[in-house]
């Protein structure tokens, strides 16, 4: 099922998921250990992320450096198939513009439809990881928006040759929007007008990146119906669960953490940072329950401990 029929039939806030597959050389176990302590709170679906190619350099004798280029965490669309014949749950794998052709995601897409795989995310990528992988008669997808319309031309029967004939595909698509802007946007209009054209391409709904702030969430979803944009909007979640959350989710995200809890996890113990993070957790999500927003998506990093005593509640 569409993630957006799925959103339309229920009349209750859902819970979804995203969770990151194994490093490489890593077991498929813990991903199932995961998904089997989510299972008893019937997720809508779960996403499953997806990772370029990384360059990394390797010291050699004789002052000599060697390039590498490889991706550490492969297997999104093994690890979506897997979920999704093993659990009988709905898949979202995330598709990049970094470190891909347009070639290879069109092979990606004509795989994922083989499979019955029909919901994607897609995303152009980090950047700061990318380096761009620039290969001789491949063509990228350089920014969402283009990727989105890729597989909307695909949903059409268009490819990126001309094929007599064509099948056509039967994607729902996920795009990214950032309450708090997109770190390399200029101002927050201008990614207002950036998430506009996703939703253009024919983007059918959003996933926010985390956000601890629910007046954020609302600003920003008043925001984008103003500019337009009247698809579903889900908040992402992510449950603050250790002190170093405080300056590496920041960091790494470029989201900001409410000086109130901030203020309550400084200096705590393990224990308490945990609790604290959790009740923070379950208030928001009681809020934005309240004001019928259609689905809540937890970040899970590695365990869904947390994440299910939060769900439990509701």
């Amino acid at each position: 099922m569409k993630i957006t029929e799925r959103l339309k039939q229920e009349k209750k806030t859902l819970f979804s998921y995203e969770i990151i597959p194994p490093k490489r050389g890593g077991s498929i176990d813990y991903i199932y250990n995961i998904v089997e302590k989510l299972l008893i709170f019937e997720p809508p679906f779960i996403d499953l992320t997806s990772r370029s190619a990384e360059v990394y350099y390797e010291d050699l004798p004789d002052n000599i450096v060697k390039r590498h280029i490889k991706r550490k965490r492969p297997g999104t669309i093994g690890l979506s198939a897997a979920l999704k014949n093993r659990y009988n749950v709905e898949t979202v794998p995330h598709l990049l513009c970094t470190g891909f052709t347009r070639e290879e995601t069109e092979d990606a897409l004509i795989e994922l439809n083989y499979l019955g795989i029909n919901n994607v995310l897609a995303v152009r990528g980090d950047e700061l990881r990318k380096g761009h992988f620039q290969r001789d008669g491949k063509t990228h997808n350089q920014y969402a928006s283009d990727l989105v319309k890729q597989i909307t031309d695909m949903n059409r029967g268009i490819y990126l040759e001309n094929l007599e004939d064509a099948a056509t595909t039967d994607f729902c698509i996920g795009v990214g929007g950032y309450p708090e802007k997109h770190f390399e946007a200029p101002n927050m209009n201008a990614d207002l007008k950036n998430l506009k054209q996703k939703v253009d391409a024919g983007a059918d709904y959003i996933v926010t990146q985390m956000v601890f702030d629910n007046k954020v969430f609302f600003d920003f979803v008043e925001r984008c119906r103003i500019m337009g944009i009247d698809i579903p909007i889900i908040p992402g979640i992510k449950i603050l669960t250790v002190e170093n959350h405080l300056r590496s989710i920041p960091r790494s995200f470029h989201v900001e953490i409410p000086q109130e809890l901030s203020d309550k996890v400084t200096g705590q113990s393990a224990k308490a940072i945990k609790r604290i993070g959790i009740d923070w957790t379950i208030r928001q999500c009681n809020e934005l329950i309240e004001n019928n927003v259609p689905c809540l998506h937890f970040y899970i990093l590695n365990s869904a401990n947390e994440v299910a005593e939060v769900v439990s509640q509701f």
